[in-house]
């Protein structure tokens, strides 16, 4: 888990049914969890498709194996 962040109190517009959806899939009880969880996972995602994006081309396909 990463180190807990300082926090910052934000006022925002969402759409009620896909805040629920979400407290749903990432099993989160809060609307303050699941906000917090998604933004980190965006972070995290998006820092893998850069490094995807970086490493095109550079993997043969016999270095990667099959599960």
């Amino acid at each position: 888990m990463p180190q807990q962040a300082k926090l910052k109190r934000r006022a925002f517009f969402i759409d009620d049914r896909a805040l629920q959806q979400a407290k749903k899939v990432l099993g989160v009880k809060t609307d303050a969890e699941v906000i917090r969880l998604a933004v980190e996972r965006i972070i995290e995602m998006e820092k893998f498709w850069q490094f995807m994006e970086k490493s095109r081309r550079t993997l043969q396909p016999d270095n990667v194996e099959e599960p």
